[in-house]
């Protein structure tokens, strides 16, 4: 199965050291999804990467999430696809840990990326 194209914004933010990226795609199951993460990950900078937190909304068998090690990470990508009306559509957000613990910041980091994604898909403020 060939990958759905990806869109990299690459780094969009470092907060006390961690790096964030952002990278989304159009997918319609969880196969693409699968290859899309593969693609992604084939960058052996985002193989490296502490986590690979994602969400999907998908039309015909709903919502997936994981959190690749960031706990609760996958429930904010996905409660901002759900209020940006995203569908059938893959957000991961990359984070490269820098050492430093940022509690409660981490998820507004996540979001901070997410609303990044949406801003270039012309989507606005989630």
């Amino acid at each position: 199965m060939q990958a759905p194209e990806l869109t990299r914004l690459g780094v969009v933010l470092t907060d006390r050291g961690s790096r964030y990226a952002v990278t989304g795609a159009p997918v319609r199951d969880r196969t693409e999804i699968d290859a899309a993460l593969a693609a992604l990950k084939s960058d052996r900078s985002y193989a490296k990467a502490t986590h690979n937190t994602w969400a999907a909304r998908l039309s015909v068998s709903g919502a997936l999430k994981a959190d690749d090690g960031e706990s609760g990470a996958g429930m904010v990508i996905l409660r901002m696809l759900e209020r940006a009306g995203l569908e059938d559509h893959l957000v991961i957000v990359t984070r490269w840990y820098g050492g430093k613990k940022l509690g409660g910041d981490r998820f507004r980091r996540v979001q901070d990326a997410v609303r990044a994604y949406l801003s270039e898909q012309g989507l606005g403020e989630a």
